[in-house]
């Protein structure tokens, strides 16, 4: 029998506490080094926790629904002499940390003290639909709170249970304790809200009729993906608050595309797909570097604008289980080609669903790239706090009017759309007009 350790959840970058969706193995099972353990849930991807060392399972400490944190026992390992972790390994360290409860719990979305980022700003309170007596609107409202939505507010156990007697989705209610924490105080400053504006007419967003589909023929139920749960409300959410205003342009990209199929085969060499991404993603950071307005967040009391200094570009992947934004960080201080290898490891590990938390964390300006699957122009949904996000079509070869005479010249439609709070008309047609300049002309990018 050789030595027991314990293997504890590893660094989950800013997450307080995160929730345990799998429990991938049992007491018993013989794992080998790097193989899966448990399975982790944020409110923007799942990841995997490899085991640090070889062993049998001795005794498992968590099941699916707990939160953890990092420095949390997960297991204990019987493990053989020869099997052990390096000395240094972080996982191995037995500092678990003691999860916070009651009033002190952790927020579910963890937030750095001090980012320099501003907070998602909290969707306003809207009033619940006038006409209903106040507590029939409030019995209706609460029939349909999100129960997952509602479990992860940031709250105390007395504050959810106060919450769900006055029928209060606390998911639409500002906190105003300590790192936006609702306290008692603000629910009942959203029921006085609400109570005072169904008194005056106040409207709530009309309900979809739920209808029995079987009336018409047969059907089939699929469970959405977990990627799909926790994106739904997000986006959702951002369609509701932010008003969206999308711009469309083109970019001709018939010299930067001939620079890059040229470059092509050197850059392979070095192990590194060099896709036209890259090149965009860097043309996209010189533009907001001339419109910083669009490399912002509103900040939370609606009157302050929070210019970021730094430039983290969000990427849409399409995974098995649905999109997922990874982050590649300041990408104005990286090469075409060091961007490019990042795209490549970043969105396997994104397929592959491993993604380290501090992978989709951070973002300034969001890439929504379709271009490898099709289309053209479309609106993409902003990822709220940013401000705006560049949708990017498959580029098409079309006959462009030249010199006096039609050439044919390759097209890349480009889609901005933009928070008319922030960035108005004008400036939105400038940046996009910017961006297709560098664009349109490969050298401009080495200036």
């Amino acid at each position: 029998m050789g030595e027991v350790k314990e293997v504890l959840v590893p660094d989950i970058g800013d997450f307080d506490a995160v929730d345990v969706i799998e429990v991938l193995v049992a007491a018993g099972d013989a794992v080998a080094k790097e193989d899966s353990l448990i399975t982790l849930e944020s409110d923007k991807a799942t990841m995997d926790v490899p085991a640090p060392f070889g062993g049998t399972v001795k005794d498992v400490k968590v099941k699916a629904g707990d939160k953890v944190g990092q420095g949390a026992l997960i297991l204990t390992l019987d493990v053989a002499d020869d099997a052990g972790a390096a000395p240094d390994d972080a996982t191995s360290k037995p500092k678990p940390e003691p999860e916070p409860t009651g009033e002190e719990a952790a927020p579910p979305r963890g937030e750095p003290e001090a980012s320099g980022e501003a907070p998602a700003p909290s969707p306003p309170e809207r009033p619940t639909a006038g006409g209903p007596a106040p507590a029939q609107a409030a019995a209706e409202t609460a029939s349909f709170i999100d129960p997952s939505a509602f479990s992860k507010a940031y709250a105390s156990p007395a504050v959810r249970r106060f919450a769900r007697e006055l029928g209060v989705d606390l998911t639409r209610v500002r906190g105003s304790g300590r790192k936006s924490r609702i306290l008692k105080e603000d629910v009942q400053a959203f029921v006085k809200r609400s109570l005072a504006e169904s008194a005056v007419g106040g409207a709530s967003l009309p309900r979809v009729p739920t209808i029995d589909f079987t009336r018409f023929g047969e059907i089939e139920r699929v469970a959405l993906s977990r990627i799909q749960k926790i994106s739904g409300p997000r986006l959702h959410a951002s369609w509701v608050n932010v008003p969206h205003v999308t711009q469309n342009d083109e970019a001709d990209i018939t010299d930067l595309e001939a620079f890059r199929q040229d470059q092509k085969a050197a850059a392979k060499e070095r192990g590194i797909s060099l896709t036209p991404l890259a090149f965009i993603m860097k043309a996209v950071v010189a533009a907001l570097r001339e419109y910083p307005a669009l490399n912002a967040s509103l900040d939370s009391d609606g009157e302050h604008l929070v210019l970021k200094r730094y430039y983290h570009l969000g990427f849409a992947v399409d995974t098995p289980g649905g999109l997922v934004v990874p982050v590649i960080k300041d990408v104005d201080r990286k090469g075409v080609l060091e961007v490019a290898r990042e795209l490549g490891e970043i969105s396997s590990a994104a397929r592959d669903g491993k993604l380290k938390p501090d992978q989709i964390q951070g973002a300034s300006f969001t890439v929504s790239s379709l271009g490898s699957i099709g289309g053209s122009f479309f609106t993409p949904i902003i990822n709220a706090p940013e401000v705006a996000i560049l949708g990017v079509g498959r580029a098409r070869t079309m006959p462009v009017w030249r010199d006096g005479e039609f050439e044919p010249r390759l097209i890349l439609p480009l889609s901005l759309s933009y928070d008319h709070r922030v960035v108005d008309g004008a400036m939105a047609v400038r940046y996009t007009t910017y961006l297709s300049k560098l664009l349109s002309d490969i050298r401009r990018l080495a200036l």
